[in-house]
């Protein structure tokens, strides 16, 4: 609602105390001068106030203030539960502790026992490999007279079971089965020297890959790691890294913390809730410098204003002073509201009380 300003109320006082004389001539230069007032009602708030939200969700452990406290800029004001967000950092840590390691080992290249290990390996394929294709003298040569006695001895088998073949028994005389053993060890020796002699292709070709990647493993061991090996260990520290910054600055939201020193105004929330990223949670205000923001200052009368212009204002509050004061600034865009758009324009003071309190009602004379 706009009040009568404070020049129309002198003018009719000063019309009344003249009513005892003579018909005064009307003065419209006053009528015009009274109504260049412009008189809207404004609002008490902190040159410097924000409402904190939750950057993350999570449940509220606790509450550290309460309205009306003082706090300096960084103190944390509530705390959400820490414990996922923890979880994920060790997590991370771990990540990047492994990535790190597999880059140290890139770098440093083998460790001597490796070398020496790679080393025994093709040593031992080589031997393997030669086994297949050159084998042992003495072996051949043992193989050799292991299937000459095989043979002698199937022969005289033979021969002794030939006496008795007649027999209808034959199958139960000990004759048939002494035939048998010497039949069964003369083919083992003779596979011996077989497989001496001419070893099985698929057995070379397994000991030749075997060969071939004991020195391949070798050769690499020697080489150390290639450029693009190290990049791509570099490109994984590097992501780890940044993983665990992540998940540190993820933690670091389960606490809000009072982004500048003032007074708590209002606290939105209670330990116990859950609360959803944007929930507002703390209302903190300076109140070291309080100022005005207009709440009816229409689209007429905006265009009358400009910065820099002086105002006076008044309170309830404080009904025995009037607080001199100029416009800092006046909102571009408006705000729709009952009846209308209204537009911002903030006053600061140029003296204050203590009696003024964030948020009490002003009216304010905008004089032309």
């Amino acid at each position: 609602m706009r009040r009568i300003p404070l020049m129309a109320i002198t003018l009719a006082a000063l019309l009344l105390s003249a009513c005892g004389q003579a018909t005064p001539t009307p003065v419209p230069e006053a009528a015009t001068e009274a109504g260049s007032v412009i008189s809207v009602s404004g609002k008490v708030v902190p040159a410097v106030w924000a409402t904190l939200s939750a950057q993350t969700g999570g449940m509220v452990l606790e509450v550290r203030v309460a309205p009306g406290d003082e706090v300096k800029a960084g103190d944390v004001l509530a705390q959400l539960d820490p414990a996922d967000a923890q979880l994920a950092v060790q997590q991370a840590e771990a990540a990047l502790a492994a990535a790190q390691a597999r880059l140290d080992e890139l770098k440093a290249g083998p460790r001597p026992e490796e070398l020496e290990e790679a080393k025994a390996a093709v040593a031992m394929a080589q031997a393997a490999l030669q086994k297949l294709l050159r084998p042992d003298p003495a072996l051949v040569a043992a193989a050799q007279a292991e299937l000459a006695q095989a043979e002698v001895n199937l022969r005289r088998a033979q021969s002794a079971y030939d006496a008795v073949k007649w027999d209808p028994a034959i199958g139960a005389r000990p004759e048939a089965l002494q035939l048998e053993q010497a039949t069964g060890a003369y083919n083992v020796a003779k596979a011996r020297l077989d497989a001496l002699l001419n070893p099985p292709a698929a057995d070379v070709a397994a000991a030749r890959a075997q060969l071939q990647q004991a020195q391949a493993r070798l050769a690499r061991l020697e080489a150390g790691a290639r450029p693009e090996e190290v990049a791509v260990a570099e490109a994984e520290v590097a992501r780890a890294r940044a993983a665990l910054e992540a998940a540190r600055l993820a933690l670091s939201r389960c606490e809000i913390r009072a982004p500048f020193a003032g007074t708590v105004g209002r606290v939105h929330v209670r330990a116990g809730e859950l609360v959803a990223p944007g929930q507002p949670l703390v209302t903190l205000g300076d109140l070291t410098t309080l100022q005005v923001e207009t709440t009816d200052l229409d689209e007429v009368d905006v265009a009358r204003v400009q910065v820099g212009q002086k105002v006076t204002v008044t309170f309830d509050a404080v009904p025995e002073r009037a607080f001199a004061g100029y416009i800092v600034r006046i909102y571009p865009m408006a705000e729709p509201g009952a009846g209308g758009v209204r537009y911002t324009a903030i006053i600061a003071l140029e003296e204050t009380d203590p009696a003024l309190r964030w948020g009490m009602t002003a009216f304010v004379d905008i004089g032309e």
